[in-house]
């Protein structure tokens, strides 16, 4: 949901984003239906290692929950920008078709209210 909203964000800018994480997991069918209820389709990204990417050289590394923040190897950038946001986590919720649509509605709202806040006071727009 970030790499959706920092690329929507970032319309049209040369800008390269890319998303990772310490593990794969494919993308989840929740993050996928409530990324395009706010208009934007996902589906097209995938699910990839860190690892796959030690030899670039970031801007920006930002993780988006403690789990990663806390185990996610060195990533060798000379000059990034390290940030860290602990997001909520909606594919922990268990509950009733609601209660996890509800899940994934606070975790896409707050992902995307911290990614508008991250391009203007980066000044990427």
């Amino acid at each position: 949901m970030a790499h959706g909203y920092l690329n929507h964000f970032l319309d049209n800018r040369k800008v390269k984003v890319y998303s990772a994480g310490i593990e794969t997991h494919g993308l989840n069918p929740g993050a996928l239906a409530i990324m395009k209820e706010d208009g934007l389709d996902i589906s097209h990204h995938t699910s990839n290692n860190v690892d796959g990417y030690k030899d670039l050289d970031f801007d920006y590394i930002i993780t988006v929950c403690d789990h990663a923040n806390e185990n996610c190897p060195y990533i060798p950038s000379k000059n990034a920008i390290r940030l860290h946001h602990n997001f909520f986590d909606p594919s922990k919720v268990v509950g009733s078709k609601k209660e996890k649509h509800a899940a994934f509605l606070k975790a896409r709202e707050e992902i995307k209210n911290y990614f508008k806040k991250f391009v203007e006071q980066y000044e990427l727009i």
